[in-house]
């Protein structure tokens, strides 16, 4: 009904300095004008806004009366002409939980900055508007600032007479629009490419952060890997980056890795590395940067027209960050990272009774913001993985340029990219597409191996099983490997097939009479979505020699393999844990080796069974501690062990190396312990009651930061107390005094894994809060709080009862919320079968 031609926004941030002498929130003057299009004239609609208040309401010249017609998020919008124009003055609220107009005051030198974040439906927070991605517009903005501070929107900008003017956007969707404004630290570059036609395209690059991370701020890296994405889309978009410059804000307190507003991206100040990071590290922000770059033409310059086809922008940025890493930068073994971290968070979320389509059913704005997970990002783009390997490379890519050039500034359904992609490929896409995009659920392959009396393969089948709650039975394309036990003793691939696997049973022809495998890896070389099984022969040569595995994706396939199957209770988390403790140290991936860390401190903490917990916690502190000393003094796998062995300390002897190595008393050769790694040996020694209250102060002085004070916080929550305990409680559930930052920081420190008795009272509590919680306050601040304070460590049927007694008593309540405590609940039953399993390894 409603066509959009402009919106002219003029904020005044003035007031986010000085003193704040009101009572309510802390406001900024908002006024914003639309025109639009009715194409039902007389007919009724609303203008999105959420406001404390507004001044006046204008519409076609009419004043409207405020009190009349805005009920606190929206403004009723009677008798609309043709064409309109509304005009909003309001007094809007800035944000301290990430959402809207976020606003920080740095406490090391007291300096204020703000940043937007808006998806999926916060720009209401910031001026009236219709808060829909179909309904896109050119946008001009103008911001009046402090003096002293430097403005950034979406478009180039300029300042006169006190005032931040923009050059106006093309029609783009109003969650991607964006202001950052303060005293940042600026860097700038240029990016220049000449086209095949002569034409020459010159993108102003710019950086910026706070003042107090500039030290620490490796631009210069950061500009490479944004060249290089840019010549990878360039060589293969064939439409050039259409949003004029490129800027990348890296802001405080951010909810999100990134978020895409063209020519102002945003991401969390994190991935600017204040101590020494590993390789994975730098890996990771340059997959992040890529992914928002891919979204300059996935999701900005053709965006989905409702929340339902979110995939086709955040799956397709997914897979395109990896497919440019490994194409353009120096991280050549991006893939094996994706196989062993991305699809790790899809396999979980497709399990999980929350499951959806890669193409979901998206009734209402909590929804969307729940849908952010790893089955639009992850398991999308593994699909898309699986559909290059399915239609061709050429013809993917084909089909993205036609894609760009026929929908370019408007919005999109499935059918429309299937369209293009079937045009390109020659094939008919609407049955991998129901398969694959509108059916939820994961497939696990397994092997079956007969051999023939020569000892060969007489016969190799691969069986497709499929959950009871989601049968779907999918057509793969995948490829077989066969691996043997050479004499020198590593595992090598010694033949190969690529066939497609479709219904309950497949044999694969083509590896009849092959010799017999040691090792059978399904999905080889990772082509499709699926769980991988393992026959007996498989799984007992990878106890002996999963080490030895040479191919760096290979091993990281078997990795991951074998924890979906401690995650699905197959294999006891023991076995799990010793695997990682027998051949963890050989990794050469440090990617991968940090994963593992991850999964067997899980396999600990979730599946293991009560009785061994102590047992395996000394295993793991003992083993991190022997590889620490072992690694290569400087390394980066020195320092991933000496992380993991922080976070595995259990014992007076682990808790004395850790003061005396933060003391200076003792020291390991190469290992450097700068302030992030201080912190991350106090926390342990915060938890064991190993260092007080004062000790943490006198940290936070040697590091008197932001980062320093949210370390502090978490270390002061984890403290094994009862009155810690309680006064931490209180200020996440019982206030909102906190900022989203301190929140999660405060969580963090207070679930603690050797801390499940002292917890055990919260679980009652936690019950009664949720609902509460759920509806006051903001739904960032209550999935930290509902995610985040669930008794997960309280692992008994008594607790898998009184969370099914909470829903079943709450059954009106919020979708939103129930998703969240079903997801919980899941996991929890998860980890009651995997302890069961364990408890038969006894």
């Amino acid at each position: 009904m409603i066509g959009v031609d402009g919106y002219e926004v003029s904020l005044d941030l003035r007031s986010a300095v000085g003193e704040d002498d009101t009572d309510g929130p802390r406001t900024f003057r908002s006024v914003t004008t639309v025109r639009f299009r009715c194409n039902e004239p007389g007919a009724s609609s609303f203008a999105d806004l959420i406001a404390p208040s507004v001044t006046s309401i204008s519409l076609n010249g009419r004043d409207l009366d405020p009190g009349e017609v805005f009920d606190g998020s929206r403004i009723a919008l009677e008798d609309l002409a043709a064409d309109n124009e509304l005009v909003v003055d309001a007094q809007c609220a800035y944000s301290r939980t990430g959402e809207g107009l976020h606003r920080f005051v740095d406490p090391e030198d007291g300096e204020v900055y703000l940043y937007t974040q808006y998806e999926p439906a916060d720009s209401r927070r910031v001026f009236a508007g219709f808060e829909q991605p179909d309904l896109k517009a050119p946008y001009r903005f103008e911001v009046r600032a402090p003096e002293g501070w430097t403005v950034w929107s979406n478009g180039a900008g300029e300042r006169a007479d006190g005032v931040w003017r923009f050059a106006e956007t093309k029609p783009i969707s109003t969650y991607i629009t964006c202001v950052v404004a303060g005293p940042y630290h600026y860097v700038t570059d240029s990016y220049s490419r000449t086209f095949a036609d002569g034409t020459t395209l010159e993108i102003p690059l710019g950086a910026l952060c706070r003042k107090g991370l500039a030290p620490h701020f490796d631009a210069d890296d950061v500009f490479l890997v944004t060249k290089q994405g840019l010549d990878f889309f360039h060589d293969h978009f064939d439409f050039p980056y259409p949003f004029g410059k490129y800027d990348q804000a890296f802001v405080p307190e951010y909810n999100l890795g990134a978020m895409e507003n063209p020519g102002l991206v945003t991401f969390r100040e994190e991935f600017i590395f204040r101590g020494k990071v590993t390789q994975a590290s730098y890996e990771g922000r340059a997959n992040v940067v890529l992914h928002e770059m891919a979204h300059m033409w996935f999701g900005d310059l053709v965006t989905m027209e409702w929340w339902d086809d979110l995939w086709l922008k955040e799956s397709f940025a997914d897979f395109m960050g990896t497919f440019s890493l490994v194409g353009a930068t120096r991280f050549k073994n991006g893939w094996v990272t994706f196989a062993n971290r991305r699809k790790a968070w899809a396999y979980r979320a497709d399990q999980l009774p929350s499951t959806h389509p890669v193409t979901a059913d998206i009734r209402d704005l909590q929804d969307a913001k729940l849908n952010f997970d790893g089955i639009t990002y992850a398991k999308g783009a593994s699909v898309l993985k699986q559909l290059v390997a399915y239609v061709g490379e050429d013809a993917f890519l084909e089909g993205a340029r036609r894609y760009f050039k026929r929908h370019a500034y408007g919005n999109t359904r499935l059918g429309d990219l299937l369209s293009v992609l079937a045009e390109t490929s020659g094939r008919d896409l609407s049955g991998w597409a129901r398969s694959w995009l509108q059916t939820a659920g994961v497939n696990a392959l397994t092997p079956q191996v007969l051999l023939g009396a020569d000892g060969r393969v007489e016969e190799l089948a691969v069986v497709q099983e499929a959950a009871e709650s989601h049968p779907e039975l999918r057509p793969h394309r995948v490829a077989v490997g066969l691996y043997r036990v050479t004499e020198a003793g590593t595992v090598e691939r010694y033949a190969r097939t690529e066939t497609d696997v479709d219904g309950a049973r497949t044999v694969v022809a083509d590896l009849a009479g092959a010799d017999a495998p040691d090792l059978v890896l399904v999905n080889d070389d990772d082509l499709t979505y699926c769980k991988i099984r393992f026959d007996e022969t498989s799984l007992a040569t990878l106890s002996e020699h999963l080490g030895s595995v040479t191919d760096p994706l290979a091993r990281a396939l078997c990795w991951s393999a074998l924890w979906n199957m401690t995650r699905d209770a197959l294999l006891p988390a023991r076995r799990f844990v010793d695997l990682v403790l027998r051949f963890a140290g050989r990794e050469s991936g440090i990617g991968v080796l940090q994963m593992l860390h991850a999964w067997a401190e899980s396999a600990l903490t979730h599946y293991a069974a009560d009785d061994w917990r102590e047992t395996g916690g000394r295993l793991l502190a003992e083993g991190a501690r022997r590889e620490l000393y072992a690694a290569e003094p400087g390394s980066e796998h020195q320092l991933a062990w000496a992380r993991f062995f922080a976070r595995t300390a259990t014992a007076e002897a682990d808790f004395g190396l850790l003061r005396d190595l933060l003391t200076g008393t003792a020291s390991v050769e190469g290992l450097d312990l700068d302030q992030e790694l201080r912190w991350v040996f106090l926390e342990p020694l915060a938890a064991h009651g190993a260092v007080d209250e004062k000790a943490l102060a006198e940290e936070l002085a040697r590091d008197d930061t932001a980062s320093g004070k949210r370390h502090q916080v978490r270390c002061l929550a984890a403290r094994p107390s009862e009155s810690v305990k309680a006064q931490a409680w209180a200020q996440v559930v019982e206030s909102d005094a906190l900022s989203n930052a301190m929140v999660e920081a405060t969580i963090s420190g207070f679930v603690q894994g050797s801390q499940r008795e002292l917890l055990a009272p919260y679980a009652d509590r936690y019950f009664a809060a949720i609902e509460r919680i759920w509806s006051t306050r903001s739904i960032q601040i209550g999935m930290h709080v509902v995610q985040g304070l669930f008794p997960s460590l309280q692992q008994s049927p008594a607790t898998l009862d009184a969370t099914d007694a909470w829903l079943e008593s709450h059954r009106e309540a919020a979708p939103a919320l129930r998703r969240l405590v079903l997801e919980a609940r899941d996991d929890l039953a998860r980890a009651l079968r995997g302890q069961a399993c364990d408890a038969t390894a006894n």
